[in-house]
Parts: C-alpha cells; structure tokens; sequence
C-alpha cells in the first residue's frame, strides 16, 4: 500500500474519530440535560427555534446558576415565611385577588432571601429552572394567572389554581432552602 493511501485511510479515521466523540459528547449533554431540568427541558425546546438552541440556553442558565450565592433559609426566616404563607391562604378566602398578588410577592420575597436574582420574570424562571425543574411551570401558570389578576380578568377558580401553583414552588424553595434539603449537587 502507497503512503499516500495509508495517510488518507489515517486522516479518515481521525475524522470519523472526532465526529463519533463530538456525537458522544452532544449525546451526553442531552441527556444531562434532560436529567436536570425535567419537563422544563421540553418547554425550553418547544420555546427555542431548534433543539441545540435550546439546549445551548439551558446550559447557560446552568452555568449562570453555579455562579450565584444561594442561601439556606434559617428556622426563624422558615418560620416567619410559613405563617405568612398561611396568612396569604386564609386572606384567599375573602380577598383573593389580593392574597394572590400577595402571594406573588411573598415568593419573590423568599426567592430572594435564599439569593436568587428577582429582577425580571423571565430571569427568575432560568434561575429556578435548575434546581426547581419540576415546579417552575405552575410558577409560570401561577403567574400568567397574577398577570391576568391585575387586568381583572382572572376567575376565582383561575385564582385558586394560582394559589395552588405558588404554593407548589414556596414548598420546593422551603425545602431547598434548608441544610440537607435536598439542593442540587453540582
């Protein structure tokens, strides 16, 4: 065999090489992925123009996350947040347009303390979306509720199902917010 043939025959194998191992590691990403951010992962893909976009802005988001400080929620701050949540709740039942935008605050509140960003919802939605995958679309459903709630268009029933939904991500913060509770380890 001339030289030339085997340096090709190499030069080709290298090249199928790399692409298996970039194949490799797209697949690996994807899975990760997946893993991590649950059925946020679908939303973001049906959201974004193609799949590698999507995954291109979930990881983003993940690296944004590593770089922020987030804090436990010491018993005393628990506690405080727990009976104002059950404040909110028991307001619902005589004012409920009030006790959701209540309700709405009091989670940017706690979403704060534990040292996510709160500036701009969609941000706080890439934030959570790491760690409360599961809970960040009631968040999103809660709050198109509280944004039709300000216009007066929400139903009572529409508002009840937002209570419904910040309560599920106030328990998922709670809980992640203390030591052991089950925060994302990285």
């Amino acid at each position: 065999m001339a030289a030339p043939t085997i340096v090709g025959i190499v030069a080709v194998m290298v090249i199928v090489l790399v692409l298996l191992s970039m194949l490799v590691r797209q697949l690996a990403q994807h899975r990760h992925l997946r893993r991590v951010f649950g059925p946020e992962y679908e939303h973001a893909v049906a959201s974004a123009e193609s799949r590698r976009a999507a995954e291109r802005e979930l990881a983003e988001r993940e690296k944004r996350h590593d770089d922020l400080e987030l804090r436990p929620i010491p018993p005393t701050a628990r506690e405080r947040y727990t009976r104002r949540w059950n404040q909110v709740q028991e307001e619902f039942v005589d004012k409920p347009t009030e006790a959701v935008a209540e309700a709405d605050q009091l989670l940017t509140e706690l979403m704060a303390e534990r040292g996510y960003p709160t500036q701009g919802f969609e941000q706080q939605l890439g934030d959570l979306s790491v760690e409360h995958a599961e809970t960040v679309s009631s968040y999103r459903e809660a709050h198109a509720i509280s944004q039709r709630n300000r216009s007066g268009e929400a139903s009572t029933e529409e508002l009840r199902t937002a209570m419904v939904r910040y309560r599920g991500l106030f328990d998922d913060l709670l809980r992640h917010g203390t030591p052991g509770g089950g925060a994302r380890s990285r």
